[in-house]
């Protein structure tokens, strides 16, 4: 199935310029005014809404997940996973769905070298027939806290120091010693996965325990799992201060290059199951998400694959302004149910509403000739 059988076309596109609602506009180059040397008129449309574009194309940045970088593809379903969700993008091996990716460091400001020991963010917008479904995860398969109250604390802890504006990991220590829950994630951070090489050699984890609910009625517990195809690598300090001096955005820029090559990324979706009616024969909590599943116990089991073959178009547009939530999900996949990604609820979506006017959430991605987007 072409993943872009069912969106507009650029073809319909105009050939003038318009105002953002889509109407021509006569004249981009002078402001109407009271004959050829009088004031301007608060009439003239486009003008005051050029000039209100213009005043907000610059947003605050995200409180977390700053640093990002975004690539379009698609997902093909590769297994036949019916059993499971009746998902529409999932209904049978074979089925392409559109995508836009999302990856990020978490801590540190929008300019922050991509080498900095950090968690990497790995957001996935499927655009589905159903509606958009939003798979948000990092490169470790757990998290820091498992009550969302603690997510602002944990953030803060990590933080450059607002006194100094200096990262100051005694402050992270000291936050940690108090939550021993966050000792698994911790080993993670100080592994050598703490700082992967770039963005396609980096293993995707959906982190929180979602549902899948089949056409019989019949849900299941899933943690998500994203394989990169070419192998996982990571940095060393050394190697990260050397890559760091000769280029601070050298995960974006791999990427892209990659990308305009034809070298495109691809990773491999599993899945891990558990029946919910059993789940008190194991001696875990399911939905915490400071703990990973036994794959001796619950196996890994094959989806489909991620590829990602087309660089955006418009880098504040489509990475700045693009904006996830687990609370976009599409039939059959419900939101996650750990208690700390249901305060994340919230958090993203505040943050969603700060990005402003944004790329379009549904699958009308057909661009106006307007001059208020920002110059490419």
């Amino acid at each position: 199935m072409d993943p872009y059988k069912f969106r507009p076309s650029s073809a319909f596109d105009t050939t003038y310029t318009t105002t953002n609602a889509g109407g021509p506009v006569w004249n981009d180059n002078e402001a109407l005014t009271v004959g050829p040397r009088g004031p301007i008129l608060l009439e003239d449309y486009h003008l005051i809404e050029k000039i209100a574009h213009f005043a907000r194309e610059r947003i605050p940045e995200r409180v977390v997940h700053a640093r990002g970088a975004s690539a379009k593809g698609f997902f093909e379903c590769t297994h036949d996973v019916t059993g499971l969700t009746c998902a529409d993008f999932l209904r049978a091996p074979g089925v392409q769905t559109p995508v836009i990716v999302r990856f990020s460091t978490v801590i540190h400001e929008r300019g922050s070298p991509e080498t900095i020991r950090d968690p990497r963010g790995f957001a996935v917008k499927f655009y589905t027939r159903e509606g958009n479904w939003d798979l948000l995860g990092n490169n470790f398969p757990v998290f820091f806290i498992r009550d969302g109250i603690k997510f602002p604390d944990v953030i803060h802890a990590f933080k450059p120091n607002p006194k100094s504006h200096i990262q100051e990991y005694w402050r992270v220590f000291d936050f940690l010693s108090h939550h021993p829950e966050s000792l698994h994630t911790f080993c993670f951070l100080f592994d050598d996965v703490g700082v992967p090489t770039d963005y396609r050699h980096m293993e995707g984890f959906g982190v929180n325990t979602y549902t899948f609910i089949n056409r019989a009625g019949k849900a299941h517990y899933v943690k998500f799992h994203w394989k990169p195809t070419c192998g996982v690598k990571c940095l060393m300090e050394d190697e990260a201060a050397v890559v760091c001096g000769r280029n601070h955005s050298h995960a974006t820029q791999d990427l892209y290059d990659s990308i305009a090559a034809g070298i495109y990324p691809e990773w491999k979706l599993y899945v891990q199951v558990m029946d919910p009616d059993h789940e008190d024969q194991y001696d875990f909590d399911p939905l915490d998400d400071t703990k990973t599943w036994p794959e001796d116990l619950l196996p890994l089991q094959p989806v489909g694959r991620l590829v990602l073959n087309r660089n955006i178009d418009n880098f504040f547009a489509e990475n700045e302004q693009l904006a996830f939530g687990p609370g976009s999900s599409c039939r059959a996949s419900t939101t996650p149910t750990t208690r700390c990604c249901n305060a994340g609820l919230r958090v993203r979506r505040h943050a969603a509403v700060q990005a402003g006017p944004k790329l379009p959430d549904a699958a009308s991605e057909c661009t106006k000739v307007c001059p208020a987007q920002q110059s490419l």
